[in-house]
């Protein structure tokens, strides 16, 4: 194995080809790549709200971690995209549900326009176990 190990899951929507992986793991470091709430059934965004969305997304990432060996237990860094910071409290909501009491570091900042047309788009960064 090189010196960085690519992650690839059926559980988590397939990335674009020959752009970006699901994830990378490199010196005990797992750099997932952004996700939107897309159900890797049927490629198409949950439809609903930010807060149906955003369980998608960490369902998604959840299943992305697990695939690399760790757990979101694990994530050190979460990156938020949100289209509109109304949607911030909404987003919150359902985030906080899926990390235990030491929550990792974040941002969250508005975007102008994320893929596909959706309102929120989440990345992380998580150590191995």
């Amino acid at each position: 194995m090189g010196p960085k190990k690519v992650i690839s899951t059926d559980n988590a929507p397939k990335p674009l080809a020959g752009i970006y992986n699901q994830a990378i793991v490199a010196n005990g470091t797992v750099y997932c790549s952004g996700s939107i709430g897309m159900d890797p059934a049927t490629g198409k965004l949950v439809e609903g709200d930010v807060g149906k969305r955003t369980h998608q997304i960490l369902k998604n990432l959840t299943a992305v971690l697990e695939a690399a060996g760790t757990t979101i237990e694990n994530v050190c860094k979460v990156n938020v995209f949100i289209a509109d910071m109304k949607d911030f409290s909404a987003m919150n909501e359902v985030y906080t549900r899926y990390f235990g009491e030491e929550k990792p570091c974040r941002t969250c900042v508005a975007a102008k326009q994320l893929p596909l047309g959706t309102d929120v788009e989440i990345e992380c960064i998580a150590v191995m176990p």
